[in-house]
This record gives structure tokens, sequence and C-alpha cells, in this order.
């Protein structure tokens, strides 16, 4: 038997079916069915300078994954604004100002476990903020390197669901290669990343995936549409094949926590001119003007 203990959790406030706590003193049900069977969906809010980053946009989809799991939304849109501000207020008095990152997460509720979606369950509502780890300068400035790998997980991954061992597994295929994240393609086509929204540039067009069951419709697809559109560049939706990944003149990895970032390298060679491109650059001045000031 084993003495070892796992590490403590700092006590950073969260917000759990109705009540704040800490971390270390939330606690749900062996039998609750996000647990179990990975049954409930999520969402990741930016936060900078105290306010969320498109949020409404964010509540959207998290109204479509819960619809999808048959889940009815249990708080109003301000009632989730009001707890996610006294959050952030509470986070930051004990970690300091800084760019943020609000989890929150829906699962179906508590039952004897049963593979069925399970009507009149009372949902487990769990919130909490941690400090963000935005890209650094050197990875802006260079660059980051990416693998490419077959897409093996479901095919309802427009779901924002919490069973994310598809994700974790593709993700670790990057860790292993000492890459930023792992590009994934299906029937030959382009589909995402473990963790993040892909883009191509050629000639100067930015170029995606469509929105479709295939992928998770990313915030920020909404977002570089808006950005290329203010900057002139063209843009499109569409099956985008290996091929063209392989050859396009730069390479966008986009997230809540990359918001956009260069890839410089994909599979060992060299994306374009191995640098970031001036497209990048235009979207990510853009996306920068889009982000709240700091407070003077």
């Amino acid at each position: 038997m084993t003495t070892d203990r796992p590490a403590s959790l700092p006590p950073l406030p969260c917000y759990l079916n109705g009540e704040f706590t800490t971390l270390p003193e939330a606690k749900v049900s062996v039998m609750d069915r996000g647990f179990l069977l990975g049954d409930g969906v999520y969402e990741v809010v930016p936060v900078y300078s105290g306010q969320l980053f498109r949020f409404d946009e964010h509540m959207d989809r998290l109204d479509r994954s819960l619809a999808e799991l048959r889940i009815p939304n249990p708080m109003t849109r301000p009632q989730w604004r009001d707890v996610a501000l006294r959050l952030v207020a509470g986070h930051a008095a004990i970690e300091g100002d800084g760019p943020q990152s609000v989890y929150l997460q829906i699962t179906r509720g508590v039952a004897l476990r049963d593979h069925a979606m399970l009507p009149g369950l009372t949902p487990t509502v769990f919130m909490t903020v941690t400090a963000a780890a935005p890209a650094t300068p050197a990875q802006r400035s260079a660059g980051v390197a990416c693998v490419t790998a077959e897409d093996f997980r479901w095919r309802k991954a427009h779901i924002k669901a919490i069973s994310l061992l598809g994700a974790v597994m593709a993700r670790q295929i990057s860790v292993d290669a000492g890459a930023a994240e792992t590009i994934m393609f299906r029937d030959g086509f382009l589909s995402e990343g473990a963790s993040s929204n892909v883009w191509i540039v050629k000639n100067g067009a930015v170029a995606g995936t469509p929105r479709d069951n295939l992928v998770l419709e990313g915030i920020r697809y909404g977002l570089v549409e808006t950005l290329c559109r203010e900057a002139g560049i063209p843009f499109e939706l569409r099956r985008i094949g290996r091929d063209e990944v392989a050859a396009a003149d730069e390479v966008i990895l986009s997230s809540a926590g990359k918001e956009v970032l260069p890839v410089t390298r994909l599979d060992g060679r060299p994306v374009g001119k191995g640098l970031p491109g001036p497209i990048y650059e235009r979207l990510y001045d853009g996306y920068q003007q889009l982000k709240p000031a700091q407070p003077a």
C-alpha cells in the first residue's frame, strides 16, 4: 500500500452547484455521469483586463453543445456572467493581474451507471479560473513546430464534450515528438489540431475547414473571418487536402489560449520560408486590437 499523497491543489476560488468554494474543498459524487461516462460539456473563456472575451459567442456554443446532449442549461446567461466575473475577481485578488481563463463544465448529473441519456437529473455545474499561459515571445517570433497524424477521434467533434481522451492521445503524439501541436487529417483532408483550429495561407488568402460535425467550431472561426474581412484578406471555408497543407505559404493555429500562432515547421520540414508570415502578423495585430485595453 502506497503512502504517497497527490500534489495539493491551490486554494483558488471555484463554483460548484450553487456555492462558491475553493478547489481543495470542492467535491462531486463518484456517481456523477461526468466522472463515470464523460457525459458533459465545457467551455473555456479567455479573460483580458478582467473582462470576458467573446463571452456571448462562448455561451452560444455552450447552448449548441448542451442541446446535442439533451442537457438543459441550468443557468441563464446573466447568471453565468455574474459567477464568472466573481471568480475572475477572486482569482485576481490571490494571483494578481494578468490574462486568465474561465473553465466551466456541466454534466448530466448524478445517477446509477447507465448509458442512456437519463431524463430529469439535476446537472452538475462547476466553474473555476486559472492564469492563462499565452504563447511566448520566442514562439511568436520564430513560430512553432507541429506534427501530423490521422484523425482517429469520433465523428461528433462539433460538441465541446468533456470526454477528451481522443484529444489527449492526439496531443501526446506531438508531446512525444517535442512539437507544439498535432495537426490531424481525416480521409486525406485537414480536420483540426488536438486543441486548436488550423488555417492555411496560400497566395495571400486564408482557408479553413468547413463548419460541420468533423471539427469543433472554435470561437476564433468567426473572429478570424472578421479579421480577414476588415483587413481585406480573402477568406474561405472548404475541404483542404493534405498536399495543400504541405504546400502552404503559412499555417496558423487558433484557440482560446494560443489566440493565433504561426506554424513554421511541419513534420520536420519548413512551412513556407520557415518564418512567421505576413498574414499571421496582420491577424495577430488585429486580434490584439480587439482585446480589452489594460486599465491605466
